[in-house]
């Protein structure tokens, strides 16, 4: 329980529906500021909130302290990546890693049976097996950030807004009297303290940061850059340059801190490669899906399949799209449907372009 709208409201729900809710809160992260600082993660306010709801609900809460395991696994690696030239997917790194992880571990202590959560996602079960599925509000779908969750947590996972909208959840908050009913909605980064990852990356670097060059795609240099952190894959704003025309990010490669910048068309990729995936217990390679490169990402048709590195001689796997995809940028996780199944998916590492890795 987050204190938030989507949290109370689920557990609402199961109270209606005869379970025995327990409400817990993870406390992860405080920004600096005080208590009034904006974009916090479950933070002494929140638990606060969530202790509220609960007592207005009847059903018993607890609050752990989870800071060194989030400071440690989600904003260690989040720094670690852009400082890579990476564009990392946190979200989902979270709620495998601490979020649902240590929910598992704390209900095996309290004696519950499943694991409920507000996330717009389902769980459904065909054939024996359990298996992912999108929210039914496209809007609020979060199932993009959860498709790297084991089969046996599939099983024990509720997810009572999954056929819900959203507009249908907050009037049902209201309704309800809940506190917090009026709350705004949280940010969907919630430990970087402004809408820059680039000052909260810096203040963490440890003197790692390199100025370095912007080039065109021919090595004619643009100008200098503060740090690779600074940019992504498809980036136009905030590269200080004046060319007389539209220029966006299409490369960065960190050994020699340069950024690479073209036009529009300079954009698109043929394929992704993936440098680690996860995947249900029913797929088979190659693989039809449509894929969805970033949250946002509409989705687009790709074949998936297990290849070789000719430079590694390991196998990856690589989605091949069947139109040029735009702005994908390595480090964003991407994930695979079947209609409204969540297939698996993996974080990419490249991108290839149609004359190979880029």
């Amino acid at each position: 329980m987050s204190g938030g709208v989507d949290s109370s409201v689920a557990a609402a729900r199961l109270l209606d529906a005869g379970h025995e809710p327990v409400g817990v809160t993870l406390r992860l992260w405080d920004a600096p500021g005080g208590t009034g600082a904006r974009h916090r993660c479950c933070a002494p306010e929140d638990v606060r909130n969530a202790r509220n709801v609960a007592a207005f609900l009847g059903i018993p809460h607890y609050s752990f302290d989870r800071r060194a395991m989030f400071a440690a696994e989600i904003v260690a690696p989040f720094v670690d990546a852009y400082l890579s030239g990476l564009t990392p997917s946190p979200c989902v790194w979270c709620n495998r890693q601490v979020k649902l992880g240590e929910l598992f571990t704390l209900a095996a202590r309290l004696g519950a049976v499943a694991v409920a959560t507000g996330h717009y996602a389902r769980v459904g079960r065909r054939g024996g097996r359990h298996e992912l599925w999108c929210g039914r509000d496209p809007a609020k779908d979060q199932s993009y950030f959860l498709y790297s969750l084991p089969y046996a947590a599939l099983a024990r996972l509720v997810f009572p807004l999954g056929d819900s909208l959203k507009a249908d959840v907050r009037a049902e908050a209201a309704r309800r009297g809940l506190p917090g009913a009026a709350q705004g909605e949280s940010q969907e980064l919630c430990f970087v303290p402004s809408s820059s990852y680039a000052p909260f990356v810096e203040e963490r670097a440890a003197g790692r940061v390199r100025a370095g060059p912007i080039v065109d795609g021919a090595g004619r240099r643009l100008g200098r850059h503060g740090g690779v952190h600074r940019f992504t894959v498809g980036q136009r704003r905030g590269l200080g340059l004046a060319a007389g025309r539209p220029l966006f990010v299409v490369g960065i490669d960190v050994p020699s801190a340069t950024v690479t910048v073209g036009g529009a068309s300079e954009l698109y990729s043929a394929a992704a490669v993936l440098s680690e995936s996860s995947w249900a217990q029913d797929v088979t390679f190659p693989l039809r899906a449509t894929v969805k490169v970033r949250y946002r990402h509409a989705g687009t048709a790709a074949v998936l399949a297990r290849e070789p590195d000719l430079g590694t001689g390991r196998e990856r796997i690589v989605a091949r799209f069947v139109a040029p995809v735009r702005a994908v940028a390595p480090g964003q996780a991407l994930v695979a449907y079947e209609g409204d199944r969540v297939l698996g998916g993996g974080t990419i590492g490249a991108t290839l372009g149609p004359g190979g890795d880029r």
